[in-house]
């Protein structure tokens, strides 16, 4: 019998490719294979893992000799980042706690290749080293200059060497001129009188909080304008009005500040692309420049008509009629004096000047005064204090005082606000010393700069090299344990008073910083104080100032220590016989 075989069917072939033989070892070369792979990138990771741990181990340890962690590439720049971008509290705490570990000085170190290298210091050793004893070896620099001068220009506050010497003898001649002062208390008396408290009582009939620090910036803003202008901007006119000169110089400066935390790269493209903050500080600098350039073409055509005038005259007393006529604001100054080859001063150089005063005068009086308060605020034992002594000199005062003074009946005891004599402004000791300490723990400009011309070394041992960039942390000073002792965040008026006599005792420039110190001392160091201490007492006198419950008070990063949600409070009237009382004692 013969049999037709079946043909194969097509899975035998593959099934006999599939022996067990065979797909288990296909199988196992396939897992093999993925294992290996996994594990080789395995390895890397762990490799990777292993690298960065090392790193971060490595850079944190350094911050026990460095202050802080120092990274590969970026330097201290991640830090300082998460300080700005991850604190609850101020970046000036931040910094004081770094100082704090580095017994007063530390270099802190940016990215490779960068400008971000600077030696940041507390030391009083150090900073009467770089602001006296060696003053010329530590300037402002070319780095500093460069971010300010499309504002500032060639002005005191920007200028280094023979360009700031002249201009601060020309200055501080007229600041202790009989004429200036005079100025200064007519100029105060009315922008306090006509127009401060008028503000602050218009807030109580509406029972309005208002920001005062607001207010004091508008105060002191019409009045730094009077002396370096001679002008009356109004910005504390009723209603408070914007003022767009007012508006254009604080947007400017704060356009200013943020190249300083811009690579100089960038905010230089910016500017020639006219972008961003650079357009905004163009803008500024254009209102800023216009209203400065109408003001001295005014001046001029002012002043050339009164010497017209008295060229026209035959009295022999010609001179003193010039003189008696000529205002004594610091643009009417320079606008007759010379430059170093006999010219007169250009109007852009003018413009320079003033503005530069401006900035120097607006922002740190009013500033100062608005922590004042809020210290007041929270030590209202002080605030008593300060009122005994206010209410003290005002009785103290002769009948012949009270007969002259229309404006304060009965020993001051009237709805009229006591109108305070210079002399009486420089017996308020206690108040002097309440200041003082406010500028102690809030100094109006935290922190200066200052780039090192040749190799040095700091008395605490710091190496300085050649174009290092130096900055002096005023804020921080006033925290430390071994310049004011172990109650150094406290606020003690008392600290500044001899314990014999109660009389103000000030303290070496370079311990009590807020007005710098050596060849730059502040020249209107005299001025701030008195300007402080006029509207505090006028204020105390007449008002409680209460801070806005739970209103939030923490310093903003400037180049002056704002309150960065301003100031809001409530006022209440004082109360009459609580003033009698302290005025019989």
């Amino acid at each position: 019998m013969i049999t037709t075989p079946h043909p194969p069917h097509p899975t035998n072939n593959l099934t006999s490719l599939l022996s067990p033989s065979f797909s288990e070892t296909f199988v196992a070369e396939i897992f093999v294979s993925r294992q290996l792979f996994f594990l080789h990138h395995i390895q890397i990771l762990e490799l990777f893992l292993a690298l960065c741990v090392f790193i971060t181990i490595h850079s944190l340890r350094q911050k026990k000799h460095h202050g802080l962690p120092i990274w590969p590439v970026l330097g201290m720049l991640p830090s300082l980042s998460f300080a700005v971008l991850g604190l609850q509290t101020n970046l000036y705490e931040w910094l004081s706690q770094v100082l704090y570990r580095q017994n007063g000085t530390f270099l802190f170190q940016g990215p490779w290749f960068s400008s971000l290298f600077c030696v940041i210091t507390s030391d009083p050793r150090n900073l009467e080293h770089l602001l006296k004893t060696k003053f010329s070896n530590f300037p402002k620099g070319p780095y500093f200059r460069d971010n300010v001068r499309d504002l500032l220009g060639d002005g005191i506050f920007n200028a280094d060497d023979e360009t700031w010497q002249g201009q601060r003898k020309t200055a501080s001649i007229e600041f202790h001129s009989a004429k200036f002062r005079q100025l200064t208390a007519d100029s105060l008396f009315e922008l306090v009188h006509a127009r401060l408290l008028p503000v602050l009582e218009d807030s109580i009939k509406h029972s309005a909080a208002i920001d005062l620090q607001d207010i004091l910036l508008r105060l002191t803003f019409d009045n730094v304008c009077m002396i370096a202008f001679g002008v009356d901007p109004g910005c504390l006119q009723p209603g408070l009005p914007k003022i767009p000169f007012a508006q254009a110089f604080e947007d400017a400066t704060e356009a200013t500040l943020m190249r300083f935390v811009t690579p100089t790269c960038l905010w230089k493209t910016m500017r020639y692309l006219n972008l961003g903050a650079e357009r905004k500080l163009k803008r500024s600098i254009r209102e800023v420049d216009e209203f400065a350039d109408d003001v001295i073409r005014t001046r001029k055509k002012e002043l050339a008509l009164l010497l017209s005038a008295t060229n026209n005259s035959n009295a022999s007393n010609d001179d003193d009629k010039k003189n008696k006529h000529i205002r004594s604001d610091l643009l009417t100054v320079f606008m007759g004096l010379k430059d170093e080859r006999g010219e007169a001063f250009s109007d852009k150089f003018l413009r320079d000047i003033c503005v530069n005063f401006i900035l120097a005068g607006r922002d740190t009086s009013s500033v100062a005064m608005s922590w004042f308060f809020w210290l007041l605020h929270q030590n209202p034992g002080v605030e008593h204090k300060i009122l005994q002594e206010v209410c003290r000199i005002v009785g103290g005062r002769t009948s012949s005082d009270r007969d002259h003074d229309h404006e304060s009946k009965n020993n001051g005891d009237d709805d009229e606000a006591v109108v305070f004599k210079p002399e009486e402004i420089k017996k308020m000791e206690y108040l002097h010393a309440a200041l003082s300490e406010a500028l102690r723990l809030y100094p109006s400009v935290p922190l200066d700069h200052k780039e090192v011309v040749e190799d040095d070394i700091f008395p605490d041992g710091t190496i300085l090299k050649k174009g290092t960039k130096v900055i002096y942390a005023m804020y921080i000073m006033g925290r430390m344990e071994a310049i004011w002792g172990k109650d150094c965040r406290e606020y003690k008026p008392e600290r500044w008073l001899r314990s014999s006599d109660g009389r103000f005792m000030s303290e070496s420039a370079y311990k009590f910083t807020a007005f710098n110190g050596g060849p730059r001392l502040c020249l209107g160091k005299d001025f701030a104080y008195y300007q402080m201490k006029f509207v505090a007492a006028s204020i105390i006198y007449c008002y409680r100032v209460k801070v806005v419950e739970n209103h939030p008070v923490e310093p903003k990063l400037a180049l002056t220590m704002y309150m960065k949600h301003g100031l809001k409070v409530t006022l209440q009237k004082r109360d009459r016989a609580e003033r009698k009382k302290l005025l019989n004692i």
